[in-house]
């Protein structure tokens, strides 16, 4: 039988605000760790951050605005990690070394469409606080004065000649040599370039300094000081990166915490609670599901995952066979699961099939004209609730029921569905769950 579930039908929740303090917490309450790239640790630490979306800046926008401005960010991913995608698995990119002047491949998350949520952290021993988007780049780095040419934030830039914790890193050294490009100055001290398709790009030393977790200190954590920086950026500091990259956070500090984070992304429909990610142990719910990462041996950025069908309403859909998403041996193919999309996109034969299926069994709602990338919608203007199809996403281990709000848009009085691209992307920032994972 045909399997339905209800969305009831509430206005757009409040915009977004910000609620952090920088008081420093006491100092007994603090754990102190050194030398993060030490060789061996006697402890597993845990570590707790408290995340918030993107829109908390732009708290003066009208809900709609902000809707649009969404779907524009998310355009604009999908495009470049497409792009990214496409350079990788087309040539191996070759090491560069120089000084001064170089170019490189790293990826810079915020030019990406921009990450959709970000932290609040401390730089220095003496922390300045600072606001960080979380992002899949191959870098953590922050912007820095001196500044050449710095965008606007919503903090003061960090200088790092206050900093007694901070220390660049010397040239020929093996964190000098773990970057795709490197260049030196004059000190020979090391120097890093981010660049995107796009034309963004920041450029600076790269060092080493000491990071504020809320009751956590980490020190030595490697990172980019940008003094020149341009192109398309928001009002955070920096880039907080989380990808799978050699010189990622979760990366440099997978020894603290036993290779295990998790985040737990709220259902910022129905709640204003910010949501949060962990490192380190932590219990795990009964009702977690696991399926295992899978890695494209052309680019260590991403998270992929093995999507085997999909069901709709109870029933698999016919022609969405697991070779629509399998990874070939090139790197070609696969599903992305990335916190800075909005909106799932299949590849065409998949998304056409799961379509027509859901338009078949939603009948009996009545059909609107498409708007923006949303090729089925349906009128709510004499409704209060819908029952819709059911969709399940079925992956290696774990079958996935998703909740109404995570497939049906709701804007005015429209409900919609659709997007479709040559690969798979999801985020499950609107699940409220928790999905721990390895890295």
């Amino acid at each position: 039988p045909l399997q339905l579930q209800t969305l009831v039908l509430r206005p757009f929740p409040s915009a977004p605000t910000l609620s952090w303090t920088d008081a420093e917490p006491e100092s007994d309450s603090l754990v102190e760790i050194f030398e993060l790239n030490a060789v061996s640790f006697n402890t597993t630490l845990e570590m707790h951050l408290e995340l918030h979306h993107l829109d908390a800046f732009s708290s003066e926008e009208t809900l709609e605005r902000l809707f649009d401005l969404c779907l524009q960010r998310d355009m604009l991913r999908a495009e470049t990690i497409y792009s990214l995608v496409s350079k990788a698995i087309a040539c191996n990119r070759p090491r560069a070394t120089g000084y001064l002047g170089f170019s490189s491949s790293i990826i810079f998350g915020l030019a990406q469409g921009s990450g959709e949520y970000f932290t609040r952290l401390g730089v220095s021993t003496l922390p300045r606080y600072l606001y960080m988007v979380l992002d899949t780049g191959d870098v953590v780095w922050v912007q820095c004065s001196p500044c050449k040419n710095c965008y606007s934030q919503s903090d003061p830039i960090f200088y790092p000649t206050k900093s007694h914790s901070f220390s660049g890193i010397p040239c020929g050294s093996p964190l000098y040599r773990s970057l795709d490009s490197s260049g030196c100055n004059k000190r020979r001290k090391c120097l890093y370039q981010v660049s995107n398709s796009d034309g963004s790009v920041t450029f600076g030393n790269f060092s080493t300094e000491t990071l504020t977790f809320r009751r956590t200190k980490v020190g030595r954590v490697v990172l980019g000081c940008g003094h020149d920086n341009e192109g398309l950026f928001v009002g955070a500091a920096g880039l907080l990166d989380l990808s799978r990259g050699r010189l990622s956070f979760p990366t440099q500090a997978r020894h603290r915490f036993n290779r295990k984070s998790a985040y737990y992304l709220v259902d910022r429909s129905v709640s204003s609670k910010p949501s949060s990610m962990i490192f380190g142990d932590a219990p795990i719910p009964r009702t977690t599901m696991f399926t295992s990462l899978l890695t494209n041996p052309k680019l260590d950025t991403f998270y992929y995952i093995e999507l085997l069908g999909i069901s709709v309403g109870r029933t698999c859909v016919r022609g969405i066979m697991p070779s629509l998403f399998k990874m070939d041996p090139a790197g070609n193919g696969g599903v992305i699961i990335d916190s800075g999309m909005s909106v799932t996109r299949l590849t065409r034969p998949a998304y056409i099939a799961m379509r027509d299926v859901f338009r078949i069994r939603a009948s009996n709602l009545k059909r609107v004209p498409n708007f923006s990338l949303f090729d089925t919608c349906f009128d709510l203007s004499d409704k209060t609730s819908v029952k819709v199809p059911t969709v399940v996403l079925h992956f290696r281990g774990a079958d996935v029921s998703l909740p109404v709000t995570n497939y049906l848009k709701q804007r005015n009085l429209l409900l919609c569905f659709g997007g479709y691209h040559e690969w798979f992307v999801h985020n499950w920032k609107h699940s409220a769950a928790k999905f721990p994972g390895g890295f």
